[in-house]
Order: C-alpha cells, then structure tokens, then sequence
C-alpha cells in the first residue's frame, strides 16, 4: 500500500475533469503535446508572414519544419484526447493567438468585432469542452 494510495470511490470530481489519475500526479502528456502543437503552429503562422509569399527562403523552409512538427504532436495529443475538444483548442488558441501577434507585432488594427469574435471563439471551445464532460 502506498502513502498517497486513493481508492477510486475517494477520487474527488476535480482530479477527474484535470484527467489526474493520482493525487499529486501531473496531466497526461497528451495535454502538453497539444500545447507544443499549438505553439509549432502559431510558429509556422508568423513564418507565413514573414515568408513574404513564399518569397523568403528561411522562413519558408520555418512554415514545413513547424507546421510538420505541429501536426506530428497534434497527433500524439489525439491518441489520448478527443478529437472535437483537441481541434477546436487548437485551431481556436492558435487564431487566438495570431490574432494577438498580428496587433502587437505587426501592428495590424483591432476592432469591436475582432474581439467580440475572439470572445466567441472561446466560448466555442469552452462549450466543446462542457459538452464533452456532460458524456463521461
């Protein structure tokens, strides 16, 4: 018997939704693929831009070399998480954040409707997320 030993009965409904299979225990890994994935793909996003329509060499090569290692973690994170929730956090952290990197470094405008539809693409993705845990 271990110290931190939980029987499955006394597993509280917050280490459930976290997806934590022990008390004290990390995440499953599959959440951290998907963060890298996000990240490789905002990468690949700002190469684009930089890339100048393909017409810069390194930041081309930057978009393959991203978006290839974006989509490999993207699919380690599917192993495990549902494919619905993974895609809408990915693709709407990663719009999310391009949004943010068009303002601040490219100096690109923003408006009431920017950010009322960032506002609701949130809200998209925290639905998906309700919407899965009213299954299990």
């Amino acid at each position: 018997m271990h110290i931190f030993s939980v029987e499955p009965k006394q597993t509280t409904y917050a280490l459930r939704t976290l997806n934590l299979q022990k008390p004290f225990s990390l995440p499953s890994m599959h959440w951290f693929y998907l963060i890298i994935a996000i990240l490789l793909e905002v990468s690949g996003t700002t190469c684009m831009k930089f890339s100048e329509g393909f017409s810069k060499l390194v930041p081309t090569l930057f978009i393959f070399i991203f978006y290839g290692l974006s989509f490999s973690f993207l699919s380690l994170a599917l192993k495990v998480l549902p494919i619905a929730l993974t895609y809408a956090i990915w693709s709407g952290v990663g719009t999310a954040a391009i949004t943010v990197i068009g303002v601040l470094w490219f100096g690109e405008g923003i408006n009431a409707i920017k950010l009322i539809s960032l506002l609701l693409i949130i809200i998209g993705v925290a639905g998906l997320h309700y919407g899965q845990e009213q299954l299990h």
